[in-house]
């Protein structure tokens, strides 16, 4: 039966917390993608190892550092995990902060 790893509720999405996840680089790079692209994306670490050229644990850390944020939500079914951007929850909280941080997409 698929779980939902725990994420904040929208009404506790922080500003602070978002734009201190976005400041890192690849973090950007791994949302711009996901907020482009069709959802929901599967997250295992070797897909993104290649596009980001980073290792698994620091991937990884990357994906968790995004849900606890808030900016996207994760689904364990099994061993499989998808991840999902959190673009309406982020927008109905903080109209645009998406597009100014990430850019037209």
């Amino acid at each position: 039966m698929p779980r939902t790893l725990p994420e904040p509720p929208v009404e506790e999405l922080d500003m602070t917390a978002i734009l201190t996840a976005l400041v890192d680089p690849a973090r950007r790079a791994i949302m711009k993608r996901m907020v482009e692209g069709p959802e929901p994306f599967d997250c295992s670490a070797s897909t993104w190892c290649e596009t980001l050229g980073l290792t698994a644990p620091t991937v990884s850390h990357h994906f968790r550092t995004l849900r606890e944020a808030g900016l996207t939500r994760t689904v364990v079914d099994g061993r499989t995990r998808t991840i999902s951007a959190r673009r309406d929850d982020v927008d109905g909280r903080f109209p645009g902060l998406l597009r100014a941080v990430l850019g037209p997409g």
